[in-house]
């Protein structure tokens, strides 16, 4: 799924842009430059849609390109970013991926025996492995 979503790109005095965008609550960002700030605009906004999408809410209607104004700040410019929601959530998102491992039958047989979730085990083992607390 891909959608489109007008931003706000405002100057800052560093030389980088700040960027609301307006359909989404709350979803600001900013980058260095123009290029980085169209980065982060992108991937703000895409966390707030993965976040919106997998807590079963209902997705904002985007704005009209014409009737969006960045005139909140001085010298506001107004872009669409475009979303690959897809893409993103097979990177990002929570939903569970299917994984496919081998282990010797006998410590199958002995883990079974024990009703070790194999699930669990893998995900401890992979944050520990990651040092992901």
């Amino acid at each position: 799924m891909k959608l489109v979503y007008p931003a706000c790109f405002y100057p800052n005095e560093s030389g980088g842009y700040t960027v609301i965008v307006p359909d989404l609550l709350g979803c600001v960002t900013e980058g260095d430059n123009f290029a980085e700030a169209f980065e982060m605009a992108v991937d703000a906004a895409s966390g707030w849609i993965l976040t919106s999408l997998e807590d079963g809410e209902d997705l904002p209607k985007a704005s009209d390109l014409g009737c969006v104004k960045a005139d909140e700040y001085e010298n506001g410019l107004v872009s669409l970013i475009v979303l690959d929601m897809d893409s993103y959530a097979e990177k990002y998102g929570r939903k569970a991926v299917r994984k496919n491992c081998t282990i010797p039958a006998w410590l199958n047989t002995k883990a079974e025996a024990a009703h070790i979730n194999f699930s669990a085990v893998l995900q401890e083992a992979l944050q520990k492995k990651l040092a992901i607390e």
